[in-house]
């Protein structure tokens, strides 16, 4: 049986599962009920100049965990890393870089606020509200309970994919020739569902090596989710890439 990571004993939320409960109820009351109110009698802000610089923050953090993440990763075996749960120097790197990345994931919810503040609640869809909600909890529950060891790659590599598009997002702010970029646009989204597959075939590789001490519940809890979320940014990329082009 797996219990709370010790070491994350004064950490704000990680192992706090009534705080994550609450935060998750908040940002959700707020993005559907709460904010739509406070809204609706007024124009849409105009905070550009405060989403560029929320864009340029995440490209710099997201790179900063990715690259952290990638140099640990390096130093440990290509097949499996189990999870060092110890004081050890290099352990604790593992859980300061797990941490990192749980709280980018907090950051992100201010996506969907800015949205409301915005009124554009077209973008509110169910595909974001979900990838937030369970970007949170998923990430509480890999960080408290599995940080370190091959669970980096996660960092690693969504870090990475999100460095790029929030550099994406910056430069469709700050030029609108990228915001109507069909291309690159579908580009982001193709770079998505890479990253899914790799997900799927890494973690599915870490559960099938019987000589893996990496935890296979993890495996077993992330691998279908993986495959869930590639399939709703698979019927994402259709629709918006494929018939949307076919019927123009």
């Amino acid at each position: 049986m797996y219990i709370p990571d010790q070491r994350l004993k004064d950490a704000w939320v990680l192992g706090k599962p009534i705080q994550l409960l609450a935060l998750t109820a908040i940002y959700l009351y707020f993005v559907k009920k709460l904010g739509p109110q406070l809204m609706e009698k007024r124009k849409p802000l105009e905070i550009k100049k405060i989403m560029m610089a929320y864009d340029i923050l995440q490209v710099v953090l997201n790179a900063y965990v990715s690259w952290e993440a990638l140099l640990s990763l390096l130093k440990g075996n290509w097949r499996c890393n189990a999870i060092d749960y110890s004081d050890d120097p290099f352990a604790l790197r593992q859980l300061w870089i797990g941490k990192c990345y749980f709280w980018l994931k907090i950051l992100d919810l201010l996506d969907t606020v800015f949205f409301v503040l915005r009124k554009s609640y077209r973008q509110i869809s169910f595909l974001h509200l979900y990838h937030h909600s369970v970007m949170l909890l998923g990430m509480w529950y890999g960080v408290t309970y599995f940080c370190g060891g091959d669970s980096l790659w996660v960092a690693c590599v969504n870090g990475f994919v999100h460095t790029i598009m929030f550099l994406y997002y910056f430069l469709a702010a700050y030029d609108a020739s990228w915001k109507n970029n069909l291309t690159v646009k579908k580009t982001l989204t193709q770079i998505q569902l890479v990253q899914f597959l790799f997900f799927t075939l890494k973690f599915s590789q870490l559960f099938i090596q019987k000589d893996c001490m990496y935890p296979k519940i993890a495996s077993i809890l992330f691998v279908p989710q993986n495959l869930f979320m590639s399939a709703l940014f698979m019927d994402f990329y259709l629709k918006s890439y494929v018939y949307k082009v076919k019927k123009s």
